[in-house]
């Protein structure tokens, strides 16, 4: 999300980072393109007129931070006027009220409310430790029920059953007179969508709120239909007291301008991304993490608390004995790291996270041929034996070996031995990791082995970023 968003405005603020000082003049031509960049994002005309006129009015005004440079400073405007057009800052849930507390799900057919009825069940259970219950008041959609019921037990809510003959608020209120007796904490109501806004929609929505009064009615939006989410927000928002919007298909939206819109538009908190179709695939929305991930500065915080809860500890701990005392590299270690990988949504996600290591990077990482070299990797490993794992020797210098691992992996001779190459490569590496020093050394390397052209070391990222 945000790529080509962010492509645009770091080309736009280069040409104002080094000015002395700031005027109407110098920043013309930058608010120019600033704008241009907002308006091809999909954002809303009011909301880019709007943001325009408070960097403007704020660059030439009297703001001086004598920590930053004129350039830095406008840079600094921009960054404070995308956290405060996105919300200024994260708003949770409201779950403070007496069990359980329901949660209306609204929005149009195909936005993706069933999926993200499913990923906030396991978002509450994991994160919040609360008891969850879902329920299906979509008697319209063939198999939707269904589909929830199945989506439930992956992610171990507790479920209860509705019929396409029942009423919409029958089956709500039967969710939450079972909820009561379940002792759950939360109830999630999924609701039906259609194609297009519509007044049975609309009408069949309102009467369901008024008869549950739910606490909190979350608006789900596809990030993906641009202009038309402005519209659509604005649609349920004068039919409903929305109390925040989740934003799903933000991986497959390079533009972005959703989330830039629908805010200003609805004055409602986005409160929730969704960031792929996975159920795990749920973030809390921090604005200013969001804006820092815009401007190309990166979000470690998210990527620190995503690797918090995805990373496996005891691996963790064991390798940085192993790193401590000096060991190698070997192949356990380098299958350990692509899993990790994996838990964290792959290179290309963990990048988009890092100041100035995004956009063409991440998607270079994340392309299919990439990938497939990832895999095969992987296969290869699968192929070696226990010892052979631990022993990367054995493997390097016997050919008999080698023909059996490749006929395992469906695999050329070539593939193998590029493997042993970067796994030596990276075992140099950890080596020298024992001091600051060797720290550095490595990571000249991993930037020389990355400008070479020859793929990012298997490894994955440096310990000190897991």
């Amino acid at each position: 999300m945000f790529e080509n968003l962010t492509d645009r405005l770091s080309d736009s603020l280069k040409s104002i980072t080094g000015k002395a000082k700031l005027t109407e003049e110098n920043i013309q031509d930058t608010l120019r393109e600033v704008r241009k960049a907002l308006l091809e994002a999909d954002v809303a005309l009011p909301v880019v007129k709007e943001f325009v006129d408070r960097v403007r009015d704020r660059a030439v005004g009297q703001e001086v931070n004598t920590s930053l440079s004129p350039g830095q400073q406008f840079v600094k405007i921009v960054e404070d006027e995308l956290i405060h057009v996105m919300g200024d800052a994260n708003e949770s849930l409201n779950l403070a009220v007496a069990p359980p507390a329901v949660i209306l799900m609204a929005g149009l057919q195909g936005a993706g409310k069933t999926t993200t009825v499913a990923k906030l069940s396991r978002y509450l259970q994991e994160r919040e430790k609360k008891k969850v219950l879902v329920a299906s008041a979509d008697v319209y959609r063939p198999a939707a029920i269904q589909q929830l019921e199945t989506l439930a037990k992956e992610v171990d809510a507790q479920f209860f059953p509705s019929t396409p003959q029942q009423d919409p608020v029958d089956i709500a209120k039967g969710a939450i007179d079972a909820a009561k007796k379940q002792f759950a904490d939360v109830v999630i109501i999924d609701t039906a969508g259609r194609l297009h806004v519509d007044e049975e929609l609309m009408g069949e929505i309102q009467r369901l709120h008024a008869a549950i009064n739910p606490v909190e009615t979350l608006f789900v939006i596809d990030a993906m239909i641009g202009q038309d989410a402005v519209n659509t927000a604005q649609a349920f928002n004068e039919a409903l007291p929305l109390t925040g919007v989740v934003l799903t298909k933000t991986d497959g939206d390079a533009r972005g301008g959703a989330a830039l819109s629908v805010r200003h538009v609805t004055g409602k908190p986005i409160k929730f991304l969704g960031v792929g179709e996975k159920v795990e695939a749920l973030e809390p929305f921090h604005p200013d993490r969001v804006a820092s991930r815009i401007l190309g500065m990166g979000d470690v915080l998210s990527l620190i608390e995503e690797a918090e809860r995805k990373i496996d500890k005891k691996k963790a701990v064991k390798f940085a004995k192993k790193l401590k005392k000096g060991k190698g590299f070997d192949y356990e270690d380098m299958r350990d790291q692509f899993q990790q990988m994996k838990n964290m949504g792959g290179m290309g996600a963990m990048l988009d996270k890092l100041p100035g290591a995004g956009g063409a990077m991440s998607q270079m990482l994340e392309n299919d041929e990439t990938m497939k070299q990832f895999a095969r990797m992987e296969a290869i490993i699968n192929s070696m034996t226990p010892q052979e794992r631990r022993k990367p020797d054995l493997v390097a210098n016997v050919g008999s070996r080698k023909k059996r691992i490749c006929r395992g992996a469906g695999v050329q001779v070539q593939d193998l031995n590029r493997l042993i190459k970067q796994q030596k490569q990276m075992s140099k590496m950890m080596k020298k990791m024992k001091t600051k020093k060797g720290m550095a050394n490595m990571m000249r390397g991993m930037e020389g082995m990355l400008g070479g052209g020859g793929g990012l070391p298997p490894g994955g990222m440096p310990p000190g970023m897991r």
